[in-house]
């Protein structure tokens, strides 16, 4: 894959928007986990608390995709989506102001409030990242296209990840401040919304769509009635069969995604007995594994848009989910919160970290085929909210899980005991993979 699409890295059709899209999720990386290290490390001392706002802050981030993305989809196919990218750089700059005035002050529902704002920032960039590949690549450039970005994003992911950890500092009286992350979120939006000014013009394509359409003018039919316009969005593209089955299967692998996610830290504290650094590696190992199954995957492929992996990788990635449940089952906690060193140092320590990898490579093997799906298979008219409808069933069935995580965890059941949730999830994953795997041949795909 690199060898086929290195060029793109140093074309501008591509390298502003991977920039762009590179540092926005270095930056909600690097407030969530600076957000995360401080309530829970610093500000809670409980175990239901700490899980409870886990569930809370991952909810918040994703509930205005599920409320937001129809009107998003609509917008990025109506006007120039570079427009849109410098318009929403330049509100993180805003949002991440209250940010790091919450991060100052330790005041939870002001950092919660950034969170959510970041959210809706990230709402109205998503359809873009992806809908504006097909308009600047050419055709056999997608899938490595897509793969570049997804490896950029958890690398970003790993990066904002592993600077929020360290930027959380624990003084000699045991206070924990967040300064440093205060300053560092705010100049990465600053940096952001520089790399986005230099992306190309991205104007409404007319491909399939009968009519030529003046790209400062949202097209005629704009809904901004937010729950008609989801519900129309979503209704006009599930009725697609294969469309369907694509959805669906990253529905539910973001689903399973968001249990993970939310679980870590409490995970870290509670049962392997690590303290903020070893929470901030396993995030990072998580990124670092979604970024290599991405790149595994378009090997694999060698630029195919296909899906005949998905089962098998649901499946690996499954397994090493249960080896992840068991380990923490036999796993004896330090007899205060260990570092690094001291938690490699046990026995079963580097075989925890192999299972996280492994599920995060399977994973990203899993879903980024089917990304590239999404944005091949449908006109390049049409790509932005084939894609905002695929974020709002994605949020919905994130928003959802995160739910059932906190009644679960309110009614007492334990961090490790999601984990049997999430590798039984797999096989529905499977599933859906083998069917989206059916249906692409069906069509004619590879």
């Amino acid at each position: 894959m690199i060898q086929n699409v290195s060029h793109l890295l140093r074309t501008r059709r591509f390298v502003p928007l991977f920039v762009t899209q590179f540092l926005g999720a270095f930056n909600d990386n690097l407030f969530r986990t600076a957000m995360v290290m401080l309530v829970i490390y610093g500000i809670y001392k409980s175990e239901a608390q700490e899980a409870a706002f886990s569930a809370l802050a991952g909810g918040l981030f994703i509930l205005p995709f599920f409320l937001l993305s129809a009107l998003s989809g609509q917008l990025a196919d109506a006007i120039d989506k570079t427009r849109i990218i410098r318009a929403v750089k330049t509100a993180e700059i805003g949002i991440m102001v209250f940010g790091a005035a919450g991060l100052l002050l330790l005041n939870v529902p002001l950092m919660l409030v950034a969170l959510t704002a970041m959210g809706v920032h990230s709402t109205f960039f998503g359809p873009i990242k992806y809908a504006i590949l097909p308009q600047h690549l050419e055709n056999d450039e997608v899938l490595g296209g897509t793969g570049l970005v997804e490896a950029g994003t958890y690398i970003a992911i790993l990066g904002g990840t592993i600077l929020g950890g360290l930027l959380v500092v624990q003084d000699p009286d045991g206070r924990y401040h967040a300064e440093y992350a205060a300053a560092a979120v705010l100049l990465v939006a600053v940096a952001g919304r520089v790399a986005g000014h230099f992306v190309p013009p991205a104007p409404p394509s007319t491909e399939d769509s009968g009519t030529e359409n003046d790209p400062d003018l949202p097209r005629p039919g704009l809904d901004w009635h937010i729950l008609r316009a989801s519900i129309r969005l979503v209704k006009a593209t599930m009725h697609v069969p294969r469309l369907f089955v694509a959805i669906m299967a990253i529905s539910f692998f973001w689903a399973m995604g968001a249990v993970l996610a939310a679980q870590f830290p409490p995970l870290v504290k509670n049962v392997f007995g690590g303290d903020q650094s070893v929470a901030t590696l396993f995030l990072a190992i998580f990124s670092v594994g979604v970024a290599t199954g991405s790149l595994i995957i378009n090997r694999l492929l060698n630029g195919q848009v296909s899906a005949r992996f998905a089962p098998v990788s649901a499946l690996l990635m499954g397994l090493c989910v249960l080896a992840l449940y068991l380990f923490s089952r036999t796993w004896t906690p330090f007899p205060e919160l260990a570092g690094i060193k001291t938690f490699l140092a046990e026995p079963s320590g580097w075989p925890v970290v192999a299972s996280l990898f492994g599920v995060a490579t399977f994973g990203g093997m899993f879903v980024v085929p089917l990304y590239a799906y999404l944005t091949t298979t449908v006109p390049k008219s049409e790509t932005a909210r084939t894609v905002a409808a695929n974020n709002i069933v994605n949020s919905g069935a994130m928003v959802g899980a995160t739910v059932i995580l906190f009644c679960l965890v309110q009614l007492g059941v334990s961090v490790q005991e999601t984990l049997l949730l999430v590798a039984a999830g797999t096989v529905v994953s499977a599933f859906l993979g083998r069917k989206l795997h059916q249906a692409c041949v069906a069509a004619g795909c590879p």
